[in-house]
């Protein structure tokens, strides 16, 4: 086996599921603070992620979001303000097709009323 292969700071860490307190340990070279105590005693370093193997939809085979840091929210809001943006280039466009129309519709009523002030001379 050849020797100096993993990095100096590749130790076992203690990795946490925020969503369900899930942890196991392994090896790592993540730098981290916090520690733990671990059930054979010993304190190791604590690594918590959001969302592992025991919470991921995949592996659990339920339906559910995992909005930890609002990224659902946040897309909800985007896509609601492009609808709102959406309606109102589209009731901008459709008023904007509505005046020419009326403006037509008028310069046909004065010059039908100009031909007949004409006629009437």
């Amino acid at each position: 086996m050849k020797k100096d292969l993993h990095d100096k700071s590749y130790r076992p860490v203690v990795f946490k599921d925020l969503s369900n307190d899930f942890s196991f340990l392994t090896k790592s070279t993540i730098k981290t603070e916090e520690t733990i105590k671990w059930k054979d005693g010993k304190e190791y370093p604590l690594a918590t992620v959001h969302i592992t193997s025991t919470s991921h939809p995949f592996f659990t085979g339920e339906e559910k979001i995992l909005d930890v840091e609002g990224r659902v929210d946040k897309f909800k809001a985007r896509a609601e303000a492009a609808a709102k943006a959406k309606a109102a280039k589209i009731s901008k466009a459709e008023k904007a097709a509505i005046k020419p129309a009326k403006k037509s519709a008028e310069d046909k009523e004065r010059s039908s009323e100009q031909k007949t002030k004409t006629e009437d001379k």
